[in-house]
């Protein structure tokens, strides 16, 4: 069964956000290509003449994060370059979320520019959908919070510091993830900048434990080099990875450091590693009295919406 079967294609508006009324109370939400949030960028006043699309419906990338495929909950505008699939049949939320993975699961296709203008609607899709996927409970994701305005990030007010006098850097301690058993006591963390560097679960060997509440730093592997994680629980760590303590670092801290921290990243493309140089890394942070203000990089977390789901 082809994407074309199931769904009516349609091309997205082609709208530049610039050339919208964008309004943070706005009930539209405007599309682009990204792969995070949704793809929501904004949200946007009506446009004359111009009906948005209905909530329910799923909005693909034909280029950018191509085939990064959403459920988009509100009515919505697209940007270029965006293709929204309107479901033949009557599909639940669950059913939906499922052929968007499925149409998420041929971006490898797609390496090197290609875009999927022309062979989106052919791409294939199961025949039947799991039972697991009707059993599946969605729950809203929440926050009790709204945005406290703190005074602004003044990035030109931030003071250098060297990553090795902010941290007690040490290396992770396992060289082969042969030699780990499989389990359910600690996860395993390799150099991967995804799922907060988790490769699987495995027995606890307490000689080769890193203690958790740190930044994990790649410093050496293929494709990651210069991503951080924050880990709150102990692990076990192939030997590429560095770990970073601190006795002011906590989960709220390390989601600021890890934010600018990956802004290194591409320092280290073509195969340059960070492992013997991270010491001597500059970063720019908020500072009081020339040193980090952790209190106000913890309290600005902390002031964001879903914060409380950290």
């Amino acid at each position: 069964m082809k994407v074309k079967d199931l769904f009516e294609l349609r091309q997205g508006n082609g709208f530049e956000l610039m050339h919208t009324g964008t309004s943070e109370n706005g009930s539209i939400n405007f599309i682009s290509r990204t792969s995070q949030n949704n793809g929501v960028v904004a949200q946007v006043e009506e446009v004359e003449d111009t009906r948005p699309f209905g909530a329910g419906n799923i909005t693909v990338a034909l280029g950018g994060s191509v085939l990064s495929a959403f459920v988009q909950l509100k009515p919505f505008y697209t940007a270029f370059h965006i293709m929204v699939l309107e479901p033949k049949l009557d599909m639940t939320l669950a059913e939906k979320l499922y052929y968007c993975m499925c149409i998420k699961a041929n971006a490898y296709r797609y390496s090197y520019g290609r875009q999927a203008n022309k062979t989106l609607k052919d791409i294939e899709l199961p025949e039947t959908i799991p039972s697991w996927v009707c059993k599946t409970e969605i729950k809203p994701f929440s926050t009790q919070l709204s945005p406290n305005h703190l005074p602004p990030l003044s990035i030109e007010e931030w003071e250098e510091f060297r990553i090795g006098d902010l941290f007690e850097l040490a290396r992770c301690k396992n060289s082969a993830s042969s030699d780990l058993l499989d389990g359910d006591d600690c996860y395993y963390l390799g150099a991967k900048k995804n799922d907060n560097g988790v490769m699987k679960r495995v027995k606890y060997e307490e000689h080769l434990i890193t203690k958790g509440n740190c930044i994990v730093f790649i410093g050496n592997g293929q494709g990651s080099v210069g991503f951080t994680n924050y880990m709150n629980q102990d692990f076990i760590g192939t030997a590429d990875l560095t770990v970073g303590h601190s006795k002011y670092l906590n989960k709220y801290i390390g989601m600021f450091l890890v934010t600018l921290l990956d802004l290194e990243r591409p320092k280290y493309s073509f195969g340059r590693k960070w492992s013997a140089r991270m010491a001597d890394t500059i970063i720019k942070l908020p500072a009081k009295d020339n040193a980090p203000d952790w209190v106000y990089m913890e309290n600005y977390v902390k002031s964001l919406q879903y914060s409380d789901r950290i």
